[in-house]
């Protein structure tokens, strides 16, 4: 049974950071590409950032330049490092395998970890 347990999230002002982590159990997580998602109230869930099994990263325009993904493959852990964050980053944040070549989530969700960016 895949699980997916991200943690991190809480509240924090306009510039500040944060540091979200992601424990993925019963897969075999080394192969998986895995991305960050978000989903803000009343809108869509969004890929923020993916990253290879190998450790490549892409990354949305609006997040370019202030998050960072990393994984960890022996603790079987995704993180993603967020600065200077801003307030329509605001939002439940979710990690997820990646179907492989594509962007599409793949499998069951975790509870995901709010995010509250305030002005």
């Amino acid at each position: 049974q895949v699980q997916l347990v991200e943690s991190g999230g809480g509240l924090v002002q306009a510039g500040g950071s944060l540091r979200l982590s992601c424990a993925a159990s019963g897969i075999v997580y080394r192969t998986n590409p895995m991305g960050w998602f978000r989903q803000a109230p009343g809108k869509q869930r969004e890929l923020v950032g993916r990253i290879s099994a190998v450790g490549n990263t892409k990354y949305g325009d609006s997040v370019k330049g202030r998050f960072t993904i990393s994984r960890d493959n022996a603790k079987n852990m995704v993180y993603l490092q967020m600065n200077s964050l801003k307030p329509e980053d605001t939002g439940v944040y979710y990690c997820n395998r990646l179907s492989p070549g594509t962007d599409s989530p793949w499998g069951s969700w975790g509870q995901g970890t709010q995010v509250t960016v305030s002005p």
